[in-house]
């Protein structure tokens, strides 16, 4: 129910982003990824599908606290939706559709 509600909402905020209009946070998932993981010392911490099959992963890092939503669609064009800082892990019980938390 969370991640079916956190890829919603990412499309939601993907699709009516100006920055994925103007394509000028869009390339290579590789180069991104690169970029990421060189620049920031950000690994991917979370990873689901979209319903219309885009991947949605979240990049973080403990030691600078900056993060980075990016969205990978089916035809391999990678976009970064959303950074940001003060990065904080959360663990939270993964409860199964239908059973109360």
């Amino acid at each position: 129910m969370i991640n079916q509600f956190l890829t919603s909402a990412l499309a939601l905020i993907f699709f009516n982003s100006p920055a994925v209009a103007q394509g000028s946070n869009c390339g290579d998932r590789q180069a991104i990824v690169d970029q990421l993981t060189n620049k920031y010392g950000e690994s991917r911490q979370n990873v689901g599908l979209n319903e219309n099959n885009s991947m949605v992963e979240i990049f973080a890092s403990a030691a600078t606290g900056t993060w980075t939503i990016l969205v990978t669609m089916p035809t391999g064009m990678s976009c970064m939706v959303a950074a940001g800082q003060s990065w904080q892990v959360v663990e939270a019980e993964i409860v199964a559709p239908g059973n109360p938390a």
